[in-house]
């Protein structure tokens, strides 16, 4: 079973930045898929950015430009750099995984509130 412990949340103003973490607990990480979801309140869970074993990234066309998503495969680790956040930002953002057979795991989520 894939573990995964999201870190990184938290309250910023609108214009700033934040990085979240997702450290998963799997012997296979450098071949998943890895990446970010988001939830705000009273919205579907959406997709922010996905990263695969080889690196390549797949973002949300309203994120592209602001955010970047990154992987430390010695580190089991997965990034997400915001940067120009705004309030529109603020939902709960979830790590995610899937393994080469389908298979998706889900971190519990980390909190970003970006203030006007």
């Amino acid at each position: 079973q894939v573990h995964l412990v999201e870190s990184g949340g938290g309250l910023v103003q609108a214009g700033g930045s934040l990085r979240l973490s997702c450290a998963v607990s799997t012997t296979f990480f450098s071949i998943y898929t890895v990446g970010w979801y988001r939830q705000a309140p009273g919205k579907q869970r959406e997709l922010v950015a996905t990263i695969t074993g080889s690196g390549n990234t797949n973002f949300a066309d309203s994120m592209k430009e602001r955010f970047t998503i990154s992987r430390d495969n010695a580190k089991n680790t997965v990034y997400l750099q915001m940067n120009i956040l705004k309030p529109e930002d603020t939902a709960v953002y979830y790590c995610m995984t899937r393994s080469p057979l389908g298979g998706d795991s889900w971190g519990q989520g980390t909190q970003v509130t970006v203030s006007s």
